[in-house]
Formats: C-alpha cells, structure tokens, sequence
C-alpha cells in the first residue's frame, strides 16, 4: 500500500492549475489573517496618525484662545493703567497746589480787615480764579462745617475737646482745614476739632 498523503500530494499535483487556486482560497483561516493583517495595519496608522494630528490643532487652537484672551487682558490693564497715571500725576500737582488756595484764604480774610478794598479785590479774583481752574479739572472741595457728625473715614481729627452741649458730642466743633477731593477720591481730608 502507498503512504495515504502521497495519493494526495500526487492528487494535488494532477489537479488542473484552475482547481489548486480555488482550494488555496478556500482556506478561510489563511487567506482573511493575510487580509486583515493588509487592510487593517495602513487603516490603524491612518487613523492614529488624523487622530494625533487633531489633538495637535486642538492644543494649538486651545493654546491660541488662551494667548489672545491674555493679550485682550494686558490690552485692558495697560488702558486702566494709563488712565490711572494720568489721574495720580494730577492728582500730585493738585496736592502741591492746596497750600497755595490754603494761604490765598488767609490772604483773602487777612486783606478783608484792611482798609485798601481794590486790593483786597485783586487778591479775591485771583483766588476765585485758581479756584475755578482747579475746579474744572476736577478738584472739589470736602463740604465741612461746624454741627456735621465726625465720619473717620472722611474727616480726619486733629484733637477732642469737651463738647460745650451735649447735642455737639461726637460731631465737629471746628474746621482747621480744608478738605478737597479729585473725583469721588479724597486727596486731603479735611482736619477738624472733634467735641468729645
């Protein structure tokens, strides 16, 4: 008896060249590894390389937003900065100025008791007009007068004395200076006398 797989081995080999190809393909286990392993191995590096590729657009496009957010951010505080400057360098010429509209008041009430009136006139409208020009670049003065409740926050107390009533207790018996403000900042309280 010949060896069984030598019939078959011999079989194959009589097999016309059209049969052997359609028992090669037959073999469902070979032939869909090697169509898997084509098809799916491009597909998986396509589709790995489109994903990586939009998590890096999605990173620059988050880094993007963030640095332009930043930017309207600087944009915004260097724009309040400025204005802030320009408010403060204002503000120091107007504290500068104050002793002069303090000493122009004692000037005026000095000059009010002389008996040359045409001076006392000049003096008044000079005064006046510092007043006005400071006035519209926006310095206001403190309104303060004597009967007003003391408020630390606006006021600032130089000294107590006793109340001469008892209606004048915790409120100013007297101004000492003038108070002014740029605006709704006080730049110099006011210095009062405060019934104790």
């Amino acid at each position: 008896m010949k060896p069984l797989t030598m019939d078959k081995k011999s079989k194959v080999e009589e097999m016309p060249e059209d049969v052997k190809d359609t028992q090669s393909v037959e073999n469902p286990e070979l032939d869909d590894q090697n169509i898997n392993e084509t098809v799916e191995e491009p597909h998986e590096e396509e589709i790995s390389e489109e994903e990586k590729l939009r998590g890096e657009l999605a990173k620059e496009k988050d880094k993007f937003l963030r640095l332009f957010a930043e930017f309207e951010n600087f944009k915004k505080r260097t724009s309040k900065e400025r204005m802030e400057l320009f408010k403060t360098a204002g503000q120091e010429v107007m504290v500068s100025l104050l002793p002069i509209l303090d000493d122009f008041d004692r000037a005026t009430k000095e000059l009010s008791k002389s008996e040359d009136k045409e001076m006392y006139k000049g003096v008044e409208l000079i005064n006046t007009k510092l007043k006005e020009t400071l006035k519209n670049k926006g310095l206001e003065q403190v309104e303060v007068k004597a009967g007003d409740v003391f408020d630390a926050e606006v006021h600032e107390a130089i000294t107590q004395i006793p109340a001469p009533d008892k209606k004048m207790k915790g409120k100013i018996i007297d101004v000492i200076e003038k108070g002014f403000k740029m605006g709704e900042r006080i730049i110099r309280h006011p210095k009062v006398v405060v019934g104790n």
